[in-house]
C-alpha cells in the first residue's frame, strides 16, 4: 500500500505528506547531527547483502529521539509550553524530551522506570529535566507520567504514538533515501514503533517500493503479536536484554501504520544480540545499545542475497558494565571463549601433556581449574576444567579433534 492510498482509508482528517515531512527535516536540523550511511564489509560478509549502518547513536544524546522530540516540543503553543511536559521513557526518549525541552526553554519531568540503566537517568538529568523513577518497564512509567498529567496540568509527549513524533523520527527514512535511492530494504527496532512508523512513512514517500521490515526481541514483541492478533496486543510480560523496545503494548497509530506499510516483523533472540553487539564493536569500533543492534542482529535471518539493505543503529546509550558483559557473552557466542572439562589421571606431568596440545593449537590459556573434588574417583583422577581464547568455532573444532586424538574426552561446558 503506498502512504497516500494509506491515508485516504484512514479516513480520520490525517494526512502527512512529503511537504510535511521536508518541513519537519528543517525544523529538526540545526539540533542534529549528520549521520551518514556507513557501508560495513564484516556485515555484509555475514549476510550475503551489501549492508548499510545508519549511526543514530551518533545524536547529540546518543538515539534518534531527539528527532521525534523536537518537532513536536518546537510547534507547541506558548500555553502548551508553559504548562511544563511530562513523559515516560526507558531512557531515549526521556533524553530527547530534556534536550528539546532545554533548547526551547520549557520545563520537563520524566518518568523512567526503576530499571532504567544509570547511564541513561543521570544523561537526562544533565539535560535539564526533573526525574521520577517509577515501575519496572515502560508502561508501569507511562501509567504514572499520566497520573502527573492529570494532577498537574502537563502536556503529556507521547513516546511514539503520535503524528509529530512518528513524522520526526520519519526524517530518517527521507536521509536514507535521499543518499540510497536504491535501497531495497531498511531494518529498524520496534519497541512502541514510533521509529518504524516514521521510517516507513519517509522512505516510501520517496521509493514507495522499499521494503521496511521491523525487527523485535523474541522476549518483547509486541507489535508482531499485534499485527498477528489483528489489533493492538498486550503482552503479559516482557524479558529482554534490549530494555530500550521493553515494551508491553505498541502504540494505536503505530499499529494502524505498521500494519498497512511495514512489510514485515522479524524477531531476534538475546543471542543473536550478544554476537552483533562483539562485530559491531570489533570490527566498526561502534558502541551501540543492545536495542540499538536488531537489525544487525536480523541480518541473518532476512532470507535474501545480494540487496542493498540499511540497518537503522538506533542509539548507544549503553552503560561501561553491560558493555563488559555484553563483550564476553558476545565471545562465547560466537565461540571465542571455550571452556571445557577432562578427566585426568592423578599422576606428574599430565596437566603438561593438556597444556602441550592446547599449545600446538595456537588456544591461549584463560582460565586453569585442577580439582581433585569434582572426579568421581578422586583417588585415581582427578578433573581440569580449562577456559581458552579461540579465534572461532573452525578453531574449537581442531582444539577438540587434537584432544582427542590423543585419548581425551572433553566436556564441553560454553
Amino acid at each position: 500500500m503506498t502512504v497516500k492510498t494509506f491515508f485516504k482509508n484512514l479516513n480520520n482528517g490525517v494526512d502527512v505528506s512529503l511537504e510535511q515531512m521536508r518541513k519537519a527535516q528543517e525544523r529538526i536540523a540545526p539540533v542534529l547531527e549528520d549521520t551518514r550511511l556507513i557501508e560495513s564489509p564484516i556485515f555484509s560478509k555475514e549476510s550475503g547483502n551489501r549492508v548499510f549502518i545508519k549511526p543514530e547513536n551518533l545524536q547529540k544524546t546518543g538515539a534518534f529521539k531527539i528527532r521525534g522530540a523536537y518537532n513536536k516540543i518546537a510547534q507547541l503553543s506558548d500555553k502548551e509550553k508553559n504548562m511544563g511536559l511530562v513523559a515516560s521513557s526507558a531512557g531515549n526518549h526521556a533524553q530527547g524530551v530534556a534536550l528539546a525541552s532545554s533548547l526551547l526553554g520549557v520545563k520537563s519531568t520524566i518518568v523512567m522506570p526503576t530499571t532504567t540503566p544509570l547511564i541513561k537517568v543521570e544523561s537526562t538529568r544533565d539535560y535539564g529535566a526533573n526525574i521520577a523513577l517509577y515501575g519496572n518497564c515502560y508502561d508501569d512509567s507511562y501509567n504514572e507520567a499520566r497520573r502527573l498529567e492529570a494532577e498537574h496540568g502537563y502536556k503529556f509527549i507521547h513516546p511514539f504514538d503520535d503524528w509529530d513524533i512518528m513524522i520526526g523520527q520519519g526524517t530518517i527514512g527521507l536521509e536514507i533515501m535521499d543518499e540510497l535511492k536504491d535501497a531495497d530494504i531498511i531494518l529498524v527496532p520496534v519497541g512502541g514503533g514510533g521509529l518504524i512508523s516514521g521510517v516507513a512513512l519517509g522512505a516510501k514517500l520517496l521509493n514507495p517500493s522499499v521494503k521496511v521490515i521491523g525487527v523485535e526481541p523474541e522476549g518483547a514483541a509486541s507489535m508482531k503479536a499485534s499485527l498477528e492478533k489483528g489489533s493492538v496486543a498486550t503482552l503479559e510480560s516482557v524479558s529482554t536484554i534490549a530494555d530500550g523496545v521493553a515494551v508491553k503494548t505498541p502504540g494505536e497509530l503505530t499499529y494502524s501504520v505498521c500494519k498497512h506499510l511495514v512489510d514485515d516483523i522479524i524477531t531476534v533472540s538475546d543471542f543473536d544480540l550478544m554476537e552483533s553487539f562483539l562485530l559491531l564493536l570489533e570490527k566498526h569500533k561502534i558502541v551501540a545499545e543492545n536495542s540499538g543492534i536488531l537489525p544487525l542482529a536480523a541480518l541473518k535471518k532476512l532470507g535474501v542475497r545480494d540487496k542493498k539493505v540499511v540497518c537503522v543503529l538506533s542509539g548507544g546509550n549503553i552503560d561501561v558494565v553491560t558493555v563488559s558483559s555484553m563483550i564476553n557473552r558476545g565471545l562465547v557466542s560466537r565461540s571465542r571463549i571455550f571452556c571445557f572439562s577432562v578427566e585426568l589421571f592423578d599422576r606428574p606431568g599430565e596437566l603438561l601433556k593438556i597444556s602441550e596440545i592446547l599449545a600446538s593449537e595456537r588456544a591461549n590459556v584463560i582460565q586453569l581449574e585442577h580439582n581433585q573434588f569434582k572426579s568421581f574417583d578422586r583417588l585415581m583422577q582427578v578433573n581440569l576444567e580449562v577456559t581458552v581464547e579461540t579465534n572461532g568455532k573452525m578453531h574449537v573444532d581442531m582444539i577438540t579433534a587434537a584432544l582427542e586424538k590423543h585419548g581425551y574426552k572433553i566436556t564441553k561446558i560454553y
